[in-house]
C-alpha cells in the first residue's frame, strides 16, 4: 500500500497535466507552421486509420448524376467537375480526358471512366470517382432494348467513413460548391448554347451543347443612337439589380425584349452586345427544332440562371395554330388537340405552350432571365405575344442614321466625329442618308472592301447616289429593292 506521503499533491497533478496539455499545443502548432495543411490531413487520416483497425469501418456512397429525367442540371455534379481538377492526382491514374479550347491557356485534365481521386478535408478522406456508363432507359425508348451505346449516363461518387455523413453533407459539399463557383468566376468564358437534337421520339434527345461566345460587339461599338444605348443599358443594368423588388410584387424575375426592322439592321450584334455587357451566356433557342411542348419545358429546365435565351425570327419558327391550314377558321382549341396529339407526327409546338413557356407557371422555373425575341416583320406576329409581361420592350431596329454611320466610320475606318479631311464628304453622305435607307449591314460591307477611308467614303457615297436616283425613277434593281421595299410602304 502507498501511505499519504508518496502520493502527489493536487497542485503537482494540476502541474503536471497544464506542462503536457501546453507541449502539446506547441507542438500541434509547430506542425501546423512546418506542414501544408494536405499533408496534416493526410497523417491525421493515417492515425485515424490505424486507431480504427481493431472496429467495424462502414462506408458510404453519394451518387451525383448529371441531371435529372426532366433535363434539370445537377449543381453538385458540375462544381465537382470543376472542383476535382484542383485536387492532386494519384500516380496510379490511367486514363483522363483533356481537352483546350482557343481562349484556355492551360490544358484541362478530367478523370476518364473509372478513375478516381482523393480529397482530405478537417481530417475526413474522401474518394471521388467519375463514372460513365449506358443510359439503358433512353436506349429502351429509343428501341434499343437498353443494349444501344448512343446515350451515355455521367455521374460522380462520392465515397467516405459513414461516421462523417452529416459533416460531409452539411460543410463538405458547400464548400465544394463554394469552391467551384469561385473557380468558375476566375477562368469564366460566356458560351453560346445551341440545340442538339438527338433523335426523333417523344420529349427526348433535345439538349444543349455549346460553345465558347466570343462576339466582339458592345454597346462601345454598335451603330446605334447613342441615346437609344443608354436608354437600353440602363434598363438592362435595373433589371439585374432588382431581385428583391420582383419577389416582393409576385413576378418571375425575367425580362422580355422584342428587336423587330429589316435584316441587316444590328439585331443579332445588340443581341451579343447585351450578353458581353451583362456577362450573362446565350441560349440559341431554334423553335423549328423544337417538336413538343414537353421539348420546350425540357430545354426551359435546363438553362441556367443569369442567362439570355434568344428567338430569332419568331414569326417564321413557329405555326403558330391561326396560321395553320392556310389561315383558315379551324376552331383553335381542336388545333391545339391535334397539335398535342403524340401520334400525329407532324404535331408542333403550340401557342399556348409558348405562352406558357413565356409568362406562365414554366417560366418562373428559374432567375435572372433574359427572353430575345427577333423578327423582321413585327405586323405578322400573333398580339397574344406582343403585351407586356411576354415582351416588355420593344426595340426597333431601323435603317442607318447619320450617326450610326460616325460610329461605323470610327469602327471599320478609324477616323472619328465629322473629320475635317472628310468634312466635304460627311455632309454629302448626311443629307443622302436622310433621304434614301440603307443599312448599318450595307455601310460596313462598303468600308469592308478598302482599307483607304477616302476609297471607302467614295464607295459609300456611290451606293447611296444609286440608291436614290433607282428610287426616284422607280427603276430598283434586286439588291437595293431587297432593302429598300419596307420604306415605302
Amino acid at each position: 500500500m502507498f501511505s499519504t506521503n508518496e502520493m502527489p499533491s493536487p497542485y503537482s497533478i494540476f502541474t503536471a497535466m497544464a506542462s503536457i496539455t501546453a507541449s502539446i499545443m506547441f507542438f500541434q502548432s509547430m506542425i501546423n507552421q512546418i506542414l501544408p495543411k494536405q499533408v496534416t490531413n493526410y497523417l491525421i487520416s493515417i492515425l485515424q486509420h490505424l486507431f480504427q483497425s481493431h472496429y467495424p469501418h462502414t462506408t458510404i456512397t453519394f451518387v451525383f448524376e448529371k441531371g435529372s429525367e426532366y433535363g434539370t442540371r445537377n449543381q453538385i455534379y458540375d462544381a465537382a467537375r470543376v472542383y476535382i481538377t484542383t485536387l492532386k492526382r494519384s500516380p496510379e491514374t490511367k486514363r483522363l480526358r483533356v481537352r483546350k479550347s482557343p481562349k484556355e491557356k492551360p490544358l484541362i485534365f478530367r478523370l476518364d471512366d473509372g478513375e478516381r481521386v482523393t480529397d482530405f478535408f478537417e481530417g475526413i478522406e474522401l474518394e471521388w470517382r467519375f463514372v460513365l456508363r449506358a443510359d439503358s432507359d433512353k436506349d429502351t425508348m429509343n428501341g434499343g432494348g437498353g443494349g444501344g451505346d448512343g446515350y451515355e449516363k455521367r455521374l460522380y461518387e462520392l465515397s467516405f467513413n459513414k461516421k462523417h455523413e452529416e459533416k460531409v453533407s452539411m460543410v463538405y459539399i458547400p464548400f465544394v460548391l463554394e469552391r467551384a463557383k469561385c473557380i468558375e468566376e476566375e477562368n469564366r468564358f460566356l458560351k453560346m448554347h445551341t440545340l442538339n437534337i438527338g433523335f426523333n421520339g417523344p420529349c427526348v434527345g433535345v439538349n444543349w451543347q455549346s460553345v465558347n461566345l466570343e462576339h466582339p460587339a458592345t454597346f462601345e461599338t454598335l451603330a446605334m443612337k447613342e441615346s437609344k444605348k443608354i436608354s437600353i443599358m440602363e434598363d438592362l443594368d435595373r433589371f439585374v439589380r432588382r431581385k428583391d423588388f420582383y419577389k416582393k410584387v409576385g413576378r418571375a424575375w425575367k425580362r422580355g425584349y422584342l428587336l423587330y426592322g429589316p435584316p441587316g439592321t444590328g439585331k443579332s450584334s445588340l443581341v451579343a452586345a447585351m450578353a458581353n455587357h451583362l456577362k450573362f451566356d446565350i441560349y440559341d433557342l431554334q423553335l423549328g427544332n423544337v417538336q413538343r411542348d414537353c421539348d420546350l419545358r425540357r430545354l426551359l429546365l435546363a438553362t441556367d440562371n443569369r442567362s439570355i435565351l434568344v428567338i430569332e425570327d419568331i414569326d417564321c419558327s413557329v405555326r403558330l395554330p391561326d396560321r395553320l391550314n392556310n389561315g383558315g377558321e379551324q376552331d383553335y382549341q381542336t388545333k391545339s388537340n391535334n397539335l398535342d396529339n403524340p401520334n400525329d407526327k407532324k404535331s408542333v409546338l403550340t401557342l399556348s405552350g409558348l405562352l406558357n413557356f413565356i409568362d406562365g407557371l414554366w417560366s418562373s422555373c428559374g432567375d435572372e432571365r433574359i427572353i430575345i425575341f427577333t423578327t423582321n416583320h413585327k405586323e405578322k406576329l400573333e398580339p397574344a405575344l406582343l403585351r407586356p409581361g411576354r415582351m416588355d420592350v420593344h426595340i426597333h431596329m431601323g435603317y442607318c442614321t447619320y450617326e450610326a454611320f460616325k460610329q461605323l466610320a470610327t469602327n471599320y475606318l478609324e477616323i472619328s466625329g465629322d473629320h475635317h479631311n472628310h468634312k466635304h464628304l460627311y455632309s454629302e453622305i448626311k443629307a443622302l442618308l436622310e433621304q434614301v435607307q440603307v443599312t448599318p449591314a450595307q455601310v460596313a460591307e462598303e468600308f469592308l472592301k478598302h482599307e483607304d477611308a477616302d476609297s471607302a467614303l467614295d464607295r459609300l457615297l456611290s451606293l447611296l447616289r444609286r440608291i436614290k436616283n433607282n428610287v426616284e425613277t422607280g427603276h430598283l434593281d434586286q439588291l437595293d429593292h431587297h432593302y429598300s421595299e419596307a420604306l415605302y410602304e
